[in-house]
């Protein structure tokens, strides 16, 4: 019993951001909503730390790394482009009983882990009808434990929206899953304007949202997240020397904090 009072446990440190006021339920008062939370007075000041750190080193440190501030509205076709709306997906499976939704491959990989048992290839290679085999021979509903699955089918990650009054096809907007898309949109633009040539990179710092099918994992995986992320841009050739010249430059950073 003593070494369960003193174990380290998601909701102890949940506990410990709320009463320290790092970090709060998104609309606590109203019952909370699923997926968002508040960065509180320390929160908010920590958080600000790390970003004023990451882009110092980011970008006043290197001569060959430029800044961005690219908009979370981009035109449809963007994200049509890069392939999100087609493919940014996750597997989505039904409880035909209490309708509950789960992740299929978070099932099964949670079914594994508790089982002491292994699949016979890896789950982010399953088809859709593997995975939906495996759920129909082991797994019941971990909600109300009945044994009646839909098929397995791809449920999109992206927020979608409308930008106007009207909703037609030509307003369509996503709220972007993903921070680097404009720096490939405005790659032309940085290097006539800047006058940059490869190899250069390009950093930015802003909000992302992903949609989900179940939220958990408290801030480890949110609708709505901040993200970090510098894109370097060099010549054909010469990608894994430039890989591992950053690989040792980013890991000596997360050493020195």
């Amino acid at each position: 019993m003593a070494n369960d009072t003193h174990k380290c446990t998601l909701d102890k440190i949940i506990s410990l951001c709320k009463r320290r006021g790092f970090v709060y339920q998104s609309s606590e008062i109203y019952g909370g909503q699923a997926g968002a939370w508040d960065y509180g007075p320390l929160g908010v000041d920590f958080k600000r730390n790390i970003q004023n750190a990451w882009w110092k080193e980011m970008t006043q440190l290197h001569d060959d790394v430029v800044g961005l501030d690219g908009a979370i509205f981009m035109h449809h076709t963007t994200w049509e482009a890069s392939g999100h709306v087609g493919h940014f997906s996750d597997p989505m499976i039904d409880c035909m009983e209490c309708k509950a939704r789960f992740r299929a491959d978070q099932l099964i990989e949670d079914y594994c882990a508790s089982h002491n048992e292994n699949t016979k290839k890896p789950v982010d290679t399953m088809s859709h009808e593997e995975m939906k085999a495996f759920i129909d021979g082991k797994i019941n509903c971990p909600t109300c434990g009945k044994h009646s699955w839909t098929d397995v089918r791809e449920f999109n990650l992206m927020f979608k929206t409308h930008l106007g009054p009207v909703a037609t096809d030509s307003s369509l907007v996503y709220l972007r899953p993903e921070t680097c898309q404009s720096i490939f949109v405005d790659f032309k633009n940085i290097v006539q304007s800047n006058r940059m040539k490869v190899p250069f990179g390009v950093a930015q710092v802003g909000k992302s949202f992903r949609n989900e099918i179940i939220f958990k994992n408290f801030i480890f995986r949110t609708c709505e997240f901040e993200q970090m992320e510098m894109e370097y841009f060099c010549k054909p050739g010469t990608e894994d020397e430039t890989f591992e010249r950053w690989r040792k430059d980013r890991w000596n950073f997360y050493l020195k904090y």
